[in-house]
Order: C-alpha cells, then structure tokens, then sequence
C-alpha cells in the first residue's frame, strides 16, 4: 500500500466473535419465603399425589392391555383370510398400548420431579428462568415443571 510520508497504513478493524454456544441456565436459587400459602400448597401437593396414582394405574392398565394382546398366541398364529383380517389389528393395538403406557409412565417421572421441588423449596418457580408459574397454570398441570414463556421458546435464561 502506498501512503503519503508519515501516514500510517489503514488495518482491518478485528471484531470479537460472540460465542454461538448457549449457555446453561442455572439452577433457580431456593426462595425465601414460599410462593403460596401453607393451605394452597398443601392442596397442590395433595393435587399431585392424586394424579400420581391415576397414571401409575393407568400405566399398569395399559401395559397389562398390551401383554394381554400377545398372551395365548403363537408366533404366526393369525389368519389372513376374508374372515381373519386381524394381523395388523392386533400390533396396532398393541402399540398403542405400549405407547400410552410410557406416555403414563413420563408423566409419573414428571410428576415425581414435581415433588421433589416441593421438598427443595422451589416448587412453583420455572426451572429455566426461575420466574414464578401462574397458580392458574399449576391448578390445572400441578406437575408444569416451566413457564409459559419458556416452554414454547420465547424466553431463555442466559
């Protein structure tokens, strides 16, 4: 490059590149005083007790549903005649059980988590971004382990 005498020769101006990873939130600090009232927590807290049991039960209803559709039966012992079209029936079927056993049974993980929070002390806070969960939302999913805002992605915690 030529330059006049004395000038100095123009440099590219370097530009710091922002990292791409995401960070990871940290854990929501323990609250110092409880987020609703003893009465309203203890109904929440007996809310997830009960749902725990209906989907434990569900869970065993459809696994047992699912094995019941395989017991008694031999390997290729279907008909595939006019009258014995239930071969793709009965996996179907099976499927669906097996399906809504694990779905059953995630919801009990979820569930379990829940519980855990409430002995921690942050039941009721989102695990993301420590922001507090509507009663309302928890009233009707007492297990919502998020907000709103976060769980359909509109707001992360950096």
């Amino acid at each position: 490059m030529v330059t006049s005498k004395g000038a100095q020769p123009k440099r590219k101006q370097q530009t710091k590149k922002k990292p791409t990873a995401l960070k990871v939130a940290k854990k929501p600090k323990k609250p110092k005083k409880p987020r609703f009232s003893q009465s309203t927590m203890e109904a929440l807290r007996k809310k997830l007790l009960e749902e725990r049991h209906k989907y434990v039960r569900s869970a065993e209803e459809h696994q047992a549903e699912a094995d019941a559709w395989v017991e008694g039966r031999e390997p290729g012992d279907m008909r595939f005649d006019e009258e014995g079209g239930e071969g793709d029936t009965i996996a179907v079927e099976r499927e669906r059980d097996i399906v809504l056993s694990h779905q059953a049974q995630a919801t009990v993980t979820e569930i379990d988590l829940a519980l855990e929070r409430f002995k921690e002390g942050t039941y009721g806070y989102c695990i993301t971004s420590g922001r507090p969960i509507p009663y309302a939302r928890l009233r009707v999913m007492p297990w919502a382990a998020e907000c709103i805002e976060v769980k359909v992605g509109g707001f992360r915690r950096l």
